[in-house]
C-alpha cells in the first residue's frame, strides 16, 4: 500500500487492521465492502449522501476563530472546526447517513449499532427514522446513567436502547452484544459501526464518510488565513473524528498532527484509555491494532470522564501513522479536562463534547508555547449539552 493510502486487499494499514471475526460474518463484510467500493464510485450514490449531508444534517460547518481563547492562550491563532453544529449534535452524524445508505441499497430493513456516549447512537437513530429503518442501540448500562438525555433521545426517535450489564458496562460490552446481535440476524442487518474501528472495511469506510470534515476545514482555512494551519488537534477514542480531519492533510509534511486520548486519572493500570501509552499490540472486537491488555493478553480496564474516549482499543490507521511518525499522541487528564470545559465555555460562550475538550486540553498548551504567527485547527467533535449533567454533579452542583 502507498504510505498515506488505502488498506491492502486484507483490509491492513502495515501490520495493523485486518478481518478478525467469527464466519459467520464474513460473508456481511465481504457483501458490505463490495457495495461500498461500488457506491464510492457512484456519481449518484455520492450525490445523495452529500445531499442528505447539506440538508439534514447541516454540512458545511463553519470554521471559528476562538479569539478569547486565543487570546487567553497568548500565542498561536485557535480555530474550531465546528462539528458540535451538525444535527444531532456531532460529527457522527456524516458516517451514520452514509452507512444508512448502504443499508437500503442492500436491501436490509434493521440496523444495529453501539453508542459510548451516545452520539453514534442518537445520530443513527435519527437516520433510521429518517429512511423507515428499525433501530436497536446496544449501550453499556453505566454509560446510559451518565448519557440519560441521550438514551431519552434515541427512544424518543423511535430506537430500542438495550443496556449492557456485563463487565464494565461501557462501550467495550456493548460492542460485544452488537456484534452477538448481528451474527444471529446477519441476513436481514446492517450494523452501522460508529467509529473508525472493527474488522475491514469499516476503518476504511468510516474514515471516508468523515473525511468532508477535513476537506471542508482546508478549503476554510485558506479562505480565512490564505494558507494552510500548522496544527492539527483532535480527540482519538476510536479516531473517526481525528482520522476525518487529518486525512486530507497527511501529505502536507509542515502540518503537525495530535490525537488526544483519555488519560483518566492518569496512566496507571484501569485508571485512564490512553492506548499508546499503556497498550500493546493485540486483537479485540475485529482488528489488529494497540490494545490496553495486561501480561497474559486479558484486556485491561479503563477509565474516561467521557465515555465517548471510555476504550480499550484505538482505530487500526491511527496505529500505522503513528508508527510511521505522521500522526502524534497526547493525552489529557480528567482534571484538566473538567478545567477546560468549563474555561472554554466561561470565555467562548461554546460548550464542548468531554471528548472534544481533550482536544482542546492539548490544543491550548501548543498556542501557550508557539508564536502568534501560527495557527492551530482542533476539532470540535461533538457539543456538551449531553455532558452538562454528569459535570455538574461531578463538581457538586447537583446533589
Amino acid at each position: 500500500m502507498d504510505r498515506f493510502s488505502q488498506p491492502d486487499s486484507a483490509g491492513h494499514f502495515g501490520e495493523y487492521g485486518g478481518v478478525y471475526v467469527p464466519e459467520t460474518l464474513m460473508t456481511a463484510l465481504q457483501d458490505l465492502e463490495r457495495e461500498y467500493l461500488k457506491a464510492k464510485d457512484d456519481p449518484e450514490f455520492q450525490e445523495e449522501l452529500s445531499s442528505h449531508q447539506a440538508e439534514f444534517a447541516g454540512r458545511p460547518t463553519k470554521l471559528y476563530f476562538a479569539s478569547r481563547l486565543t487570546e487567553h492562550c497568548g500565542g498561536a491563532k485557535i480555530y474550531f472546526k465546528r462539528e458540535d453544529l451538525l444535527h444531532t449534535g456531532a460529527h457522527k452524524i456524516n458516517n451514520a447517513i452514509g452507512q444508512a445508505l448502504l443499508t437500503k441499497r442492500m436491501g436490509k430493513k434493521r440496523v444495529i449499532a453501539e453508542t459510548g456516549a451516545g452520539q453514534h447512537g442518537v445520530a443513527t437513530a435519527a437516520v433510521c427514522a429518517k429512511f423507515g429503518l428499525e433501530c436497536v442501540v446496544y449501550m453499556g448500562s453505566h454509560d446510559m446513567e451518565r448519557q440519560a438525555l441521550n438514551v431519552f433521545r434515541m427512544r424518543l426517535m423511535g430506537a430500542e436502547v438495550r443496556g449492557v450489564d456485563a463487565g464494565q458496562k461501557t462501550l467495550k460490552e456493548a460492542i460485544n452484544e452488537a456484534m452477538r446481535d448481528w451474527v444471529t440476524n446477519v441476513r436481514s442487518t446492517h450494523y452501522i459501526l460508529g467509529t473508525a474501528y472493527g474488522s475491514h472495511p469499516y476503518p476504511m469506510m468510516v474514515r471516508d464518510f468523515h473525511s468532508v470534515i477535513g476537506k471542508e476545514a482546508k478549503q476554510q482555512i485558506l479562505e480565512r488565513e490564505n494558507r494552510l494551519p500548522d496544527e492539527l488537534v483532535a480527540c482519538v477514542g476510536g479516531g473517526s473524528n481525528a482520522i476525518g480531519l487529518f486525512f486530507e492533510f497527511l501529505e502536507e509534511p509542515n502540518i503537525k498532527m495530535t490525537g488526544v486520548e483519555a488519560g483518566g486519572h492518569g496512566i496507571q493500570r484501569g485508571e485512564h484509555a490512553a492506548r499508546f501509552e499503556g497498550g500493546k499490540l493485540g486483537v479485540l472486537q475485529g482488528c489488529k491494532t494497540y490494545v490496553l491488555q495486561d501480561p497474559e493478553g486479558q484486556i485491561e480496564l479503563t477509565h474516561s470522564v467521557s465515555a465517548g474516549l471510555d476504550y480499550a482499543a484505538v482505530g487500526p490507521e491511527h496505529a500505522f501513522y503513528r508508527e510511521r511518525g505522521r500522526i502524534d499522541f497526547a493525552y489529557a487528564t480528567d482534571d484538566e479536562v473538567l478545567e477546560t470545559f468549563q474555561l472554554v465555555s466561561r470565555i467562548e460562550g461554546i460548550i464542548p463534547a468531554l471528548e472534544s475538550t481533550h482536544a482542546l486540553v492539548h490544543a491550548m498548551k501548543r498556542a501557550k508555547v508557539l508564536s502568534k504567527d501560527k495557527i492551530i485547527v482542533v476539532n470540535l467533535s461533538g457539543r456538551g449539552d449531553k455532558d452538562v449533567q454528569q459535570v455538574a454533579k461531578i463538581l457538586g452542583y447537583e446533589s
